[in-house]
This record gives C-alpha cells, sequence and structure tokens, in this order.
C-alpha cells in the first residue's frame, strides 16, 4: 500500500489519497462516470486491512466505539451501489490479506476459503490439489470468495455447478456484537438456516471472514458448442427442455436475436456482419467432467436441442465464447471512451413470466431512453437455468447524452418498475446494493424488510455496517 502505512497489532491501515480513492464505490457505469469525472465526494477516510477474523472484530468494535460506518471490501465489483454506504465518515475494510485456503477436506469434497481470496488465485489453489469450485462469473478475474457469499452471486456454469449460495456449506461472520458461526454438516433440520442470513447480506450484517465451500475434482475435458435457433422463443423453449428434463451442461445460455448479430455473445467476433455471425440466436453449451459422460451428455442434449428445432453450429462458438468471456467489462470501458453509454442489468422469473419479463423491460428501457434522445440497442441472453426459470441478463449502449448518470438513472428505474410489475425479482445475481433497494424493499414487503431490521440491530446496534446498503437506514 502506498503512502502511510501504520501497524496496529498487525493491521495495516492506509490513509493516502491514491488508497481510498481505489476503494471509492463500484463497477458500474454510473460509478465509472463519476470517477472519471473527478467526483470522489464518498471516499472512504481510511482503507483498513485485517490479516483475520480476530482483527477483523477488533476493527468493528473500534469503529462502534468511535461511530464510524465500515464497508467491507473484496474485489471492489458491485455494480449496484454495494460500496456506496449513506454515511459521510467511513472506513473501507479490505479483506484482501484474508486470502489463504485454510484446509481441504479430499474424502468430504470440502474446502474453507479466506474471504480476501480472489477467483483465480482460488481456483489454482484447488487446481494444485486436483479440485475445482466451479464457479466462474464475469468478474471472475477480481472478484472474491467472500464476496460471492456477500452478493449471492452466479456463475457463468452455474447449470453444472449451481450458485455460490448453492456451493456454500458454512459461515464464519465478525459482527460489532461478536462472531456468528453457522453449518456443522451438508444438511441439518435444526431450525432455519443461519447461513441463508449471511448469504447475500452485502455486509449489512457483519463481515465474512471464512467459507466452507463443496469442491469438485478437476474435469478431465470441457468443450463449449454453438447451437443456433430461429428466434429467442424457440431457443429459451430448448433450454428448458434441458433444465427440466435433461441432460444439462455444465454452461447453457442463449443470446437473443440483437446480442447475436452484433457478436456480444463472442466478444471477439463483435462487429461481424450477419452472414459472418449468423441468423437467429446463438445458444452455447459447454460440457465438464469425465472424457467419458461429456461425450454422453453431448450426444442426449444434441437429440434434445434438434428436436426443439436447433441447429449445430460446431464448437467454434462455443469456444470463442469461453475465450472471451470475461471480456466484456474492458470494452465497456472502451466504448465510455469513445462517448458511449453501455450498463447492463439482470433479473430472473418462473419460464412461464419469462417471454412477458423479456418483453417488459426491454420496452422499458427503449421508450425511455428514446424519450430521452437517446435511441438504445438494447440486447438480452438467458444466462443461467434452472427447472423452474431463468435469468436475463440485459445490455443497453446508446448515446451517453449531455449528462450520461442523470439520463441513465430514469431509465434504470423504469426497467425495475417493469421487473416487479412483470414477476420478476429485482436481483438475481448482482445483488440489492443501493441501486435497487427500494425495489428490494417492496419484493421483500413490510414483514419481511421488518425480520431483517430487526437482525440487523441485533447484529449492528448502531447501523454502521455498510449503511444504506440492502435495507434504508432508520
Amino acid at each position: 500500500m502506498t503512502g502511510v502505512d501504520r501497524r496496529r497489532r498487525g493491521l495495516c491501515i492506509g490513509t493516502d489519497t491514491a488508497s481510498r480513492v481505489r476503494h471509492t464505490r463500484g463497477k458500474s457505469t454510473p460509478d465509472l462516470l463519476r470517477l472519471r469525472a473527478g467526483d470522489v465526494t464518498d471516499v472512504p477516510q481510511a482503507v483498513v486491512l485485517p490479516a483475520g477474523h480476530d482483527e477483523v472484530l477488533a476493527v468493528l468494535r473500534a469503529c462502534a466505539a468511535h461511530g464510524l460506518a465500515v464497508v467491507p471490501f473484496g474485489g471492489g465489483t458491485s455494480v449496484v451501489g454495494g460500496l456506496a454506504p449513506q454515511r459521510s465518515a467511513f472506513v473501507s475494510l479490505d479483506l484482501r490479506r484474508m486470502n489463504r485456503l485454510l484446509d481441504l477436506d479430499p474424502l468430504s469434497r470440502t474446502a474453507v476459503l479466506q474471504p480476501g481470496l480472489r477467483a483465480p488465485e482460488a481456483e489454482a489453489l484447488l487446481a494444485a490439489e486436483g479440485f475445482t469450485l466451479g464457479h466462474f462469473p464475469q468478474s471472475f478475474e477480481w472478484a472474491t470468495i467472500g464476496g460471492f457469499a456477500a452478493a449471492r452471486s452466479s456463475g457463468q456454469a452455474s447449470a453444472g455447478y449451481g450458485r455460490f449460495d448453492e456451493m456454500v456449506l458454512a459461515l464464519t461472520l465478525a459482527t460489532p456484537e461478536g462472531t456468528l458461526t453457522t453449518g456443522r454438516a451438508p444438511r441439518s433440520a435444526a431450525g432455519p438456516d443461519l447461513r441463508q442470513l449471511i448469504l447475500g447480506s452485502e455486509g449489512a450484517f457483519g463481515v465474512i471472514t471464512s467459507v466452507t465451500v463443496r469442491i469438485r475434482p478437476l474435469p478431465e475435458v470441457r468443450v463449449h458448442e454453438g447451437w443456433r435457433f430461429a428466434s429467442f422463443l424457440e431457443g429459451a423453449a430448448a433450454l428448458r427442455r434441458l433444465a427440466q428434463d435433461g441432460p444439462r451442461p455444465t454452461v447453457l445460455r442463449l443470446s437473443d436475436e440483437t446480442e447475436t448479430l452484433v457478436g456480444l455473445a463472442q466478444p471477439d467476433a463483435i462487429g461481424a456482419d450477419a452472414a459472418q455471425s449468423g441468423a437467429g440466436c446463438l445458444a452455447i453449451a459447454g460440457y465438464e467432467g469425465t472424457a467419458e459422460d461429456t461425450a454422453h451428455r453431448r450426444e442426449r442434449a444434441a437429440t434434445v436441442l434438434a428436436g426443439c428445432g436447433g441447429t449445430p453450429a460446431g464448437t467454434a462458438p462455443g469456444e470463442r465464447w469461453a475465450h472471451g468471456r470475461y471480456s466484456a467489462p474492458y470494452l465497456r470501458d472502451a466504448l465510455l471512451d469513445a462517448g458511449a453509454f453501455a450498463e447492463t442489468l439482470e433479473t430472473a422469473a418462473f419460464w412461464s413470466r419469462i417471454p412477458g419479463l423479456y418483453t417488459a423491460v426491454r420496452t422499458a428501457l427503449t421508450d425511455t431512453l428514446t424519450r430521452a434522445g437517446t435511441p438504445p440497442l438494447v440486447m438480452c441472453h438467458i444466462s443461467h437455468v434452472y427447472e423452474n426459470g431463468a435469468s436475463l441478463y440485459f445490455t443497453v449502449v446508446s448515446a451517453q447524452g449531455e449528462d450520461p448518470v442523470a439520463h441513465w438513472t430514469p431509465a434504470k428505474h423504469a426497467a425495475n418498475e417493469a421487473v416487479l410489475a412483470a414477476g420478476g425479482t429485482i436481483s438475481h445475481h448482482h445483488g440489492v446494493g443501493t441501486d435497487h433497494r427500494d425495489w428490494y424493499v417492496r419484493e421483500a414487503g413490510p414483514l419481511g424488510v421488518s425480520a431483517l431490521r430487526a437482525v440487523k440491530r441485533r447484529l449492528d446496534p448502531e447501523g454502521l455496517l455498510n449503511p444504506g446498503v440492502l435495507l434504508p437506514t432508520d
């Protein structure tokens, strides 16, 4: 850490401008635009880097004694205002020093990981022992284990490995009131599952200091292939068949007509003409496992996909997607440099509601931005599938306008309203933060919010943990 680096009982404390600015907000487009404009009005007063659970507890107690808010910081990849507390004085609790693999049980296939461990480092440590976590979100290169748990992350291979919250077997949480530990068996009927209070809590209830996760043996082979469908609804029906009746691929996603035409499903093919990118909609199916099992599942899935109207496109589209699947955030920076506005949002719903949800959100975004004088290009793909429903992930590109943040806010609000009206959830895997908070309160309902407030008051009586994130401040 540059600048001031004081040590108190092993703590690293940074108060230099560069360190504080790097811990300001997250990675949403409005966050980036504000930083590009030099707006650092909500910069933390200091950055504190604890080395373990006891140091986290000490920091929380000290901050509670002085009325100083605390914002846990992992990879800084929040795109929903998860690092924008509603408090002028706060410290950023950077967990990067807590980056170890604490334990690995090959018999039970579990691993205990510290929260500041970045995803690539976690995969490397597990791979050295012959295992994988199998969690590969678009934020993979920067996001951390603690952040995955705090935001209920979902990786691109969720069809095969499950969401991150499904991988978590146990958690340790540091709070101003002490330590909360959860999970001592793979399943239990001993009361409500307290893990569910921590998963998705976004630092509002405490700081996650260790995560016990399910791990899987490293696959022998990984294969990705492309399939084309005449329409988005036809492709969605095919994905539903696989999700409900099997065989389920490890990766399963479908781009709509616009996203397929632009080539966003294959970042290295962006800008290709329609003849090159192909008409209709592109689906990506990926398979991991033993060579024999992978070949068998591919063959069975191909029968289903073809029977639903799909045309095989070979492995080239799938491998191009796999090669460029972490590229989109970097492409956004280039678009911002060129004067374009690019942002994403996502939701999920039951299968019967997917067509209406898709139309409602597209219409809300298109109408709002067109009225503002900047007609958008709205693209969408099904990013995650389940037996009972799926997630829709939208990408919006338009001119920035005179005030890009003010230009986007009404469109984002209109999309949020459309999501709730069409029966979707306000967030499938990006979390709540401050951007979704008011809609989350409506989704959860008054009694649900009151119950969560009671939990927060018990664990964080002074309301100092990430204030205004997830729940409104009192």
